[in-house]
């Protein structure tokens, strides 16, 4: 397997954590949600996912995976810091 092709499927592997994200958020929502548990998923889901994004992008020089991919793991990155500061807020 060449570069090229070895960066490309880390590109769509880099999308892979938005997907189990967005599905695991609709399967677990709810007044009964763990929402530490969530912090703690979307947190390291977004980690790898950039991980790939950078890995990809090194590998095969696409700009588009690299796009795509910091852009919606950092949007999840960002989410989880919001959770993460609407929990803070919400214990007193």
């Amino acid at each position: 397997m060449n570069k090229r092709k070895a960066g490309t499927v880390l590109g769509v592997l880099s999308l892979l954590p938005l997907l189990i994200s967005i599905l695991f958020f609709y399967n677990q929502r709810g007044p009964n949600a763990d929402i530490s548990m969530f912090i703690t998923l979307y947190g390291i889901l977004a980690i790898i996912g950039i991980i790939f994004t950078i890995t990809s992008w090194v590998m095969s020089k696409r700009k588009i995976f690299l796009v795509i991919g910091l852009l919606g793991n950092s949007l999840l990155l960002a989410m989880t810091y919001l959770l993460l500061l609407a929990m803070g807020i919400s214990e007193p």
